[in-house]
């Protein structure tokens, strides 16, 4: 039954104890909070909630919003979990912004969303505010309320905001757990390494509660100076200082090549969204692939904390999610992966292609799709540089948000990353600064980000302005800001720094024979015509570089558009491609083979 006013003994009372059992009350269930004002629908979607989720989640109700503030307040005193916060689209504007301001602000990981009724999507009023409760960071989407009772539709609907949130509290056990010092660099960076791979990981600082529960579980003192990792979702495995590939290896990632397996019709290099693109749709028509990435899959995509304009996801997806999704597919139609290694060099051998790979030897191809896409430049401060892990982090490393949660932050950059990373870090952080070298945003950022970004309270935007030094005792304290018009100098207190200052591609070790513009992108197509490197009789199909069988795609291509989307979208089509020059060859052995 709904409960319209909650004194604090009524909420204890209905917790399951009285004021006198708050600390056990800390370990109850996570919440989920509906507040509804009509008392029928309330204790409908209180039916449906408890039915689904009654056994490892409290059901709370409330018919006003000054009782679901009340229940906000208490969960947040008594340093309990909540885990979705349902309000009535219906409420007074002011009391609905408030609950989901107090939700926001008390409780960070919770989900929120609209509840609306069906039919209510033909108003225009009521798709407008929900895009500006979504362009403000106020809720993640909204729920359709159950007209009848195992509304399977709602369940679902609600059962994603629960995984959503589950992923991302910081209490919950994860599949590998990352045990270090607060300012252990290289602790982070592992966990951002795990994040990026969608490996779903949790940090836990030495010295804190949830550490010691776990070095007790595993039997295992105290690392120090040094890193524990433990996945307890395959068997219990514990690493100590592991490199990057004994992570992978230990996960059940593929670093290397089985013997044998040394001939491939495709040779992508970069898995990225582009190159993932490539390897589902060249893997699905039977073309032997092998895809090389030598750092994380998803590239500069995986590092983005939600991508809200990719086709087809309403809500948004993480980059690390997308990824992950896109190499999943390609291991499913039978693609090969060497992930964590890289290509060093690259020869063009008879009708084909012979790659060298650092820790895997020599394989070949018959065709080479560059997917490499970009590295994010440095900022070139010495202070800083020395931070890198400990404070500075390079790209949207948002797996860093919960160890900031109370401090303060400073972003980077004036693209779409940097914004997302903006928005992700002011849902932790007290106050998070924006630097921007442009007198604006409008120039490189997309209008909805911009909107959330003007109207999030705990977000300041320093236009004009660039770091121009910064130290620390071991971790990121303070960097100095410089006006770019005025000459003026300041300093700033910031525990976390995020530098997304553009990208450039890595292509210098390619042979001299792959045409490049003057910033090192690959030219394809036409701009590999213009060139004057192509010698081939006939022309470079779209993404065709200077070398017959080399293509290129996604962002390390010349004038590529650099979004996700159509990264996939040039993925996707070079497939074609790939295969026309495969028939090509075919044609080429098989005259010879009659000469």
């Amino acid at each position: 039954m709904s409960i319209a006013a909650a004194p604090e003994r009524t909420y204890l009372r209905f917790m399951g104890g009285d004021p006198g059992v708050r600390s056990s009350l800390r370990e109850a269930r996570p919440l989920l909070l509906v507040v509804d004002r009509d008392p029928l629908r309330l204790d409908r979607i209180e039916n449906e909630l408890e039915r689904s989720f009654g056994v490892d989640f409290r059901v709370r109700g409330e018919l006003t919003a000054a009782a679901a503030l009340h229940c906000l307040d208490l969960a947040h005193e008594l340093e309990q979990r909540v885990a979705v916060v349902l309000v009535d689209h219906e409420l007074p504007d002011d009391e609905r912004a408030a609950v989901l301001a107090k939700a926001r602000e008390a409780h960070p990981d919770a989900r929120r969303a609209l509840t609306i009724p069906w039919g209510a999507w033909a108003e225009r009023d009521t798709a407008a505010a929900i895009l500006a409760a979504m362009s403000k960071g106020d809720i993640n989407y909204y729920v359709l309320k159950p007209w009848i009772g195992h509304d399977e539709l709602f369940h679902r609907t609600v059962a994603e905001f629960v995984q959503e949130w589950s992923r991302n509290e910081v209490a919950n056990l994860r599949e590998v757990v990352v045990v270090a010092d607060e300012r252990s660099g290289r602790g982070h960076a592992i966990h951002a390494l795990l994040g990026r791979n969608g490996i779903p990981s949790a940090f836990r600082a030495t010295g804190t509660a949830n550490a010691d529960l776990v070095l007790a579980e595993i039997g295992e003192p105290d690392p120090g100076d040094g890193v524990v990792v433990w996945m307890p979702a395959i068997g219990g495995t514990v690493l100590h200082d592991p490199t990057d590939v004994e992570i992978a290896e230990a996960w059940g990632v593929s670093t290397t090549l089985d013997d044998g397996q040394r001939e491939f019709d495709v040779l992508v290099i970069g898995g990225g969204p582009a190159g993932l693109a490539t390897a589902v749709y060249a893997s699905s028509e039977g073309l032997r692939t092998l895809v090389v990435e030598r750092e994380a899959i998803g590239g500069q995509a995986g590092t983005s904390s939600l991508i809200r304009n990719y086709l087809g996801f309403s809500r948004g997806i993480s980059g690390s999610e997308l990824a992950q999704r896109g190499y999943q597919q390609a291991w499913v139609f039978g693609a090969h992966f060497a992930l964590m290694r890289e290509v060093v060099r690259l020869d063009a051998s008879g009708n084909g292609f012979v790659a060298a790979i650092d820790g895997v030897g020599e394989v070949s191809a018959k065709a080479v799709v560059l997917a490499s896409g970009v590295s994010y430049r440095r900022l070139g401060v010495p202070g800083l540089e020395a931070l890198t892990g400990a404070g500075v982090y390079y790209g949207a490393s948002v797996s860093e948000a919960h160890g900031l949660t109370g401090l303060d932050a400073c972003v980077v950059g004036g693209g779409n990353s940097a914004g997302q990373a903006v928005v992700h870090l002011a849902r932790y952080c007290r106050q998070v600064t924006l630097v921007v070298r442009g007198p604006d945003l409008s120039a490189s950022m997309s209008q909805y980000l911009i909107d959330v970004i003007d109207a999030a309270p705990n977000i300041a935007v320093r236009p004009s302005s660039e770091i121009v030094d910064g130290g620390g005792d071991g971790r990121l304290e303070r960097i100095t800001l410089r006006n770019r018009e005025t000459g003026a100098e300041d300093v700033l207190g910031v525990d976390g720094l995020f530098v997304m200052i553009g990208a450039e591609p890595r292509t210098a070790w390619l042979p001299g024979e792959v045409g490049r513009d003057d910033h090192g992108f690959v030219l394809a197509g036409a701009d590999a015509t213009a060139s004057g490197l192509w010698t081939s009789s006939r022309g470079p199909q779209p993404y065709e570089s200077t070398v017959p069988g080399l293509f290129a795609v996604g962002d390390v291509r010349c004038g590529s558009v650099k979004r996700v989307a159509s990264a996939v979208g040039e993925g996707s089509v070079v497939v074609s491609q790939v295969h026309e020059h495969l028939k090509a060859v075919r044609i080429a052995e098989q005259a010879a083979s009659d000469g």
